[in-house]
């Protein structure tokens, strides 16, 4: 199949199976909860009242008294330990590469469809100036665009940092979720080579 670079006039030619699979909700979904749940912390920490420093010693006479208590460190009491005290733990889950790739692929092919993956011969700004992005976007008519470039140069991140519905990425640090999240996808020509290499 070929896709249209915008401004050009030209054509550029890519692989069906990567700019042409059919979606996979259930795949893509799967994808994208696992690659946020491996960006968790995991790292809630609680004490059991096995581990809450206190007197072990039995504060009231176990008859006549109401309730029987051993110490002061059962749940019930301010200070006391936590039932079913929360650990560290880890959110990841195992998806294959395999997995990994067809969900990105299945996610460019419906950008495409959806005349939302748009290709551009070169994507850069002369000076690290926020303004001269936002009328080179204005022009695309972009919306809240992700920038994918082989390359990206200095002057694009500095000038893209301080709009918060714009990201800057290269071609490595292409991850599903910000594919998903993207109202457009502003790829350059090179940048399509090599997506086209990783995934193929």
């Amino acid at each position: 199949m070929e896709l249209a670079v915008i401004g050009s006039g030209k054509a550029l030619s890519v692989s069906d199976a990567v700019f042409g699979r059919e979606f996979s909700e259930d795949l893509v979904h799967q994808v994208v909860v696992a690659f946020r749940n491996a960006g968790r912390s995991g790292t809630k920490a609680q004490l059991t009242r096995s581990e809450v420093s206190g007197t072990t010693k039995k504060f009231k006479k176990q008859k006549g008294g109401g309730a029987r208590h051993g110490d002061y460190r059962a749940p019930i009491f301010v200070g006391g330990g936590v039932s079913f005290a929360a650990k560290p733990r880890s959110f990841a889950q195992k998806v294959n590469r395999k997995m990994y790739r067809a969900a990105i692929c299945a996610i460019i092919s419906e950008l495409n469809r959806q005349g939302r993956l748009k290709v551009v011969e070169s994507f850069d700004v002369a000076e690290p100036k926020t303004k001269l992005l936002i009328s080179k976007l204005a022009e695309m008519d972009a919306g809240r665009p992700l920038i994918v470039t082989e390359d990206a140069s200095e002057s694009l991140y500095l000038a893209a940092r301080n709009l918060p519905y714009v990201e800057v990425r290269d071609v490595q640090g292409l991850d599903p979720v910000a594919l998903v999240g993207a109202e457009n996808v502003i790829m350059t020509a090179e940048a399509v080579k090599k997506v086209e290499e990783w995934l193929a």
